[in-house]
């Protein structure tokens, strides 16, 4: 094979690659921190998965004062101020969505329901098709609705026609601290901290998300 052959097939393997690389979207909602943490970790499994990341959150709907008057709240608040908040064009761009919230009387908090809700417009042209998704969540005791709160985030996304990718026992990590089928969940002791630690399934759900994301991506094209 000849010099420019070769440099064009490298060029069109440069080429073939850079359109498989998977764009994910992580979208928290976060008032301890917690939520945070484990969308930070998912950014780290992704990006070593090749995946192009944004990490986001949603819109706060307490009123300042009350932000104001919890300084674990505002704490939290301050620290991320400076991450972007998710808008449709995020969820348009990405091949692969994971959220992570608190739990909320064994449901997904306000905030991204709402933020769900806004996405009619996608819905209704067909946007949120085939999107691959994951989701992980925290309560402050271990029976305290992490599953259900995962599981109210697929039902709205069965609703989307998204792909959704459980952790499902895909990894040995899976069987010791917060690792299970749903999606990683952690408990938080009362002095706000993470009693598990969960670093390790959060990259590895992370990493399957993106590794679906990819067949799913190579195959539309």
């Amino acid at each position: 094979m000849g010099f420019w052959a070769r440099l064009f097939g490298k060029s069109q393997q440069r080429e073939a690659e850079e359109m498989t690389n998977v764009k994910l979207a992580v979208i928290f909602y976060s008032m301890g921190g917690t939520n945070f943490q484990l969308s930070k970790w998912a950014e780290e499994g992704a990006k070593e998965a090749g995946a192009e990341v944004r990490v986001l959150k949603v819109e706060e709907l307490a009123p300042q004062s009350v932000v104001e008057g919890n300084e674990v709240w505002k704490r939290t608040t301050e620290a991320t101020k400076d991450v972007p908040v998710a808008t449709s064009e995020d969820l348009e761009w990405a091949d692969a969505i994971i959220f992570s919230v608190p739990t909320r009387f064994g449901n997904m908090p306000s905030q991204m329901k709402q933020f769900l809700d806004m996405q009619g417009g996608l819905w209704a042209t067909g946007k949120t098709v085939n999107k691959v998704v994951s989701a992980m969540t925290s309560a402050q005791n271990p029976h305290g609705g992490q599953e259900a709160t995962i599981l109210s985030l697929y039902t709205s996304m069965m609703h989307w026609g998204a792909i959704i990718v459980p952790p499902g026992y895909t990894d040995p990590v899976l069987f010791g601290a917060g690792g299970n089928p749903y999606g990683t969940s952690v408990t938080v002791g009362e002095d706000g901290k993470m009693i598990d630690d969960v670093e390790a399934a959060v990259k590895h759900q992370a990493k399957r998300t993106v590794t679906v994301a990819e067949w799913v991506k190579k195959a539309n094209q």
